[in-house]
């Protein structure tokens, strides 16, 4: 089973609705108790999505104990209550820091060039976008699964709160997307794509995390070879004090055309092994991404 056919019990427009007017009405707080029992009730009701969780907590040397995988969907739930701030503007960028000094300043270094960010589904990336959106001026443009484009649009047209953000569905990924883009990355504008989690429509690379086999969209690295401006590796972790750290690693090409691609494969997945064993919680595939 692939992740596009598997319902994540915790997303969804509705639920991004609710949070948002409870969020509206009575604050962050009551919105954090209500979703205690909303990801109880999801968790209850999600019982193959649970059995993922389990295979991946016990590949990570976790005990894949009901208290735990609750632990996995109850983060997951915190993190879209967290975009439901970002995406409404209520979202205190405060709490947002680089984990390391040097990386924050080769990034604003690497601004004028403009940036290709490849993500994961590690954390929380629209963290990033709301501190771009803040700090940088620069517009931002984000690939997404077409059905998750329709909620975040739907989401934001309705609320009637300005963005700066531009939305593709990766599914549509083709020539003219990526003239646009390097038109785009030629005006210092910044693209951000998730290398963790393949399309029905992408062609996909096999590689290994965690010592297994999975599958990986070769698209997102072909792209950022296209774009020919910095590439780094991103993810965003929350901290147990609710703030987040931005982790970042450029990617330095050391190698020809030809092998370029698949080293850059190999940097991102030994990114992403490292920093989801620093934060494994945080790491929302809720299918057999192992399979």
């Amino acid at each position: 089973m692939k992740w596009y056919q598997v319902k994540e019990q915790a997303a969804g427009i509705k639920r991004l609705f609710f949070l948002y007017y409870v969020h509206k009405a009575f604050g962050r707080n009551a919105v954090k108790f209500l979703v205690y029992f909303i990801t109880l009730f999801a968790f209850f009701g999600a019982k193959q999505i649970r059995k993922c969780s389990a295979k991946y907590l016990e590949i990570i040397e976790i005990k894949p104990s009901l208290f735990n995988q609750y632990r996995h969907f109850l983060e997951y739930s915190m993190c879209l209550l967290d975009k439901m701030e970002i995406f409404s503007g209520r979202f205190d960028t405060s709490r947002i820091s680089f984990a390391d000094e040097n990386d924050r300043k080769q990034l604003e270094s690497d601004y004028g060039k403009g940036i290709f960010f490849i993500c994961s589904h590690l954390g929380n990336i629209e963290v990033m976008r709301a501190l771009l959106n803040e700090n940088s001026g620069r517009k931002v443009n984000i690939f997404l699964a077409k059905d998750q484009c329709k909620i975040f649009n739907d989401f934001i047209k309705a609320i009637s709160v300005k963005q700066t953000a531009e939305t593709y569905a990766v599914e549509d990924i083709g020539m003219d997307t990526s003239i646009s883009m390097k038109d785009k990355t030629a005006n210092g504008e910044i693209i951000v794509i998730a290398g963790d989690r393949t399309s029905k429509t992408s062609r996909n690379f096999k590689t290994k995390l965690f010592g297994r086999e999975v599958e990986m969209p070769l698209g997102a690295f072909k792209f950022a070879q296209l774009m020919e401006v910095p590439v780094y590796f991103i993810c965003v972790i929350k901290s147990p004090d609710e703030t987040y750290k931005i982790h970042l690693k450029k990617f330095i090409p050391t190698h020809n055309d030809s092998t370029l691609i698949s080293a850059m494969q190999k940097e991102y997945v030994e990114f992403l092994e490292e920093k989801t064993l620093s934060a494994p919680f945080q790491f929302f595939h809720f299918y057999d991404m192992f399979n």
